[in-house]
């Protein structure tokens, strides 16, 4: 993953699907991203790489939202529901993250903490083992390597399990990173390799001109910009102008719970689908989560939260029963109805969206930069991004008409 910064010439609005845009000024970047947590910090990155003009505005520090606060599973395979666009797009990323941990520490010093963990999927109950057995049969036709394991088997590779774990699945090449440095590296990255960060500055609209965006509104001055990508989580839907309805993205809250254990009690990240994880860090910090709940922008942590997950994790591992709870937090995943990402082009020419990545911001940040920024640079994403265009939701939302009158139709 070598890039070299000025190859490449400059972006041509038209490319992006944009054209009739003002022209930057010596002082206005050619790309202004809204968000400067990871995924528009990676972005900036792959553009500044390329020679790119690129300013990201962020109304908080770089990284310090979602970004920061998330577990940082690198897991597609536990995640998928099954084939398609997501897991594709999921395995490509988890790909690149090997070279992208070299390639951010010799740029910044920062250590990612990537580390091929493995996870186990644990079933509880019979119902999560026929769907381990489900999980099972459409991965190994797709050619993915996993291993079925038995209670006992599971407990001889992680002897910590409690003796309620019937059966495991172990995807072996799914993997973790620690959030706040990958969250570091990728911003200083992006300011070694030319991108100019805006701190503590509002994006109020994306302004347009003949269907095109010339630039975004902060408070008091206006930054023009031939093409505007919006990276900006759970607040996408908050930007007038940005192409993203607050219906279509919207903040879904998770809380996690940071566990001492000293030495560490086991190995591989810990999930059972649908209820939570344990992703134990080398320090010996074990992060347990999480919770998904729809309650706006409410950042709080509820007893009902922290009970729920650290009633999963003394399940799975008895022993930390009487390990510290050394921090809480919560903080909001761009949530989508679909639960894929919203990517790629608009209807109003170079405007660009990278949001909604939901529960898979951490680990589609290094696919999702490589696409934009080769959009913005080439025309050219070199991959299709047709199943996670923004448009879709129109098509969903017609089709739901037609079902609010038949009653046969429930999206997902």
């Amino acid at each position: 993953m070598s890039h070299t910064k000025g190859s490449e010439t400059a972006p041509d609005p038209a490319r992006a699907g944009s054209q009739g845009s003002v022209a930057p000024t010596s002082r206005s970047p050619d790309v202004a991203i809204v968000g400067g947590g990871v995924m528009g910090c990676a972005v900036a990155l792959r553009l500044a790489q390329r020679g790119v003009r690129v300013t990201v505005i962020e109304r908080g520090i770089p990284g310090a939202e979602a970004s920061s606060a998330a577990a940082g599973m690198l897991a597609p395979q536990m995640e998928a529901d099954g084939p398609g666009p997501m897991l594709e797009l999921g395995l490509r990323s988890r790909a690149l993250y090997p070279s992208l941990a070299v390639e951010l520490r010799d740029a910044t010093g920062i250590d990612i903490g990537y580390l091929k963990s493995g996870v186990l999927a644990v079933a509880l109950q019979e119902a999560d083992e026929a769907a381990l057995a489900t999980r099972r049969i459409w991965q190994t036709a797709r050619g993915m390597r996993m291993e079925s394991l038995s209670g006992d088997a599971a407990r001889q590779r992680e002897p910590a399990l409690g003796g309620t774990v019937r059966a495991a699945l172990l995807f072996s090449d799914d993997a973790q990173v620690n959030p706040p440095a990958l969250a570091r590296a990728f911003s200083q990255a992006a300011a070694a390799a030319g991108a100019k960060f805006l701190q503590g500055r509002y994006v109020r609209r994306v302004c347009t001109s003949a269907g095109s965006a010339t630039g975004v509104e902060l408070d008091g001055e206006t930054l023009a910009a031939g093409v505007v990508v919006v990276a900006a989580g759970s607040w996408s839907g908050l930007v007038e102008g940005a192409g993203v309805p607050s219906s279509v993205v919207r903040p879904a809250r998770g809380q996690l719970v940071a566990i001492e254990t000293r030495p560490p009690l086991f190995r591989h990240v810990l999930s059972v689908h649908g209820r939570g994880y344990l992703v134990p860090r080398r320090d010996g910090t074990v992060v347990a989560g999480s919770t998904v709940e729809m309650v706006g922008f409410r950042k709080e942590v509820t007893v009902s939260g922290l009970a729920a997950i650290l009633s999963l994790a003394q399940t799975l591992v008895p022993a930390l029963a009487e390990a510290p709870v050394v921090q809480s937090w919560s903080n909001f995943r761009p949530y989508t109805e679909d639960h894929l990402p919203v990517l790629g082009t608009t209807p109003v020419r170079g405007l660009v969206l990278a949001t909604g990545h939901y529960r898979n911001g951490i680990l589609l940040a290094p696919v999702t930069a490589q696409a934009i920024a080769d959009l913005i640079a080439t025309g050219s994403a070199g991959l299709d991004l047709g199943p996670f265009s923004v448009t879709r939701f129109a098509r969903l939302a017609v089709r739901g008409a037609g079902a609010d009158a038949s009653g046969s139709l429930t999206p997902r």
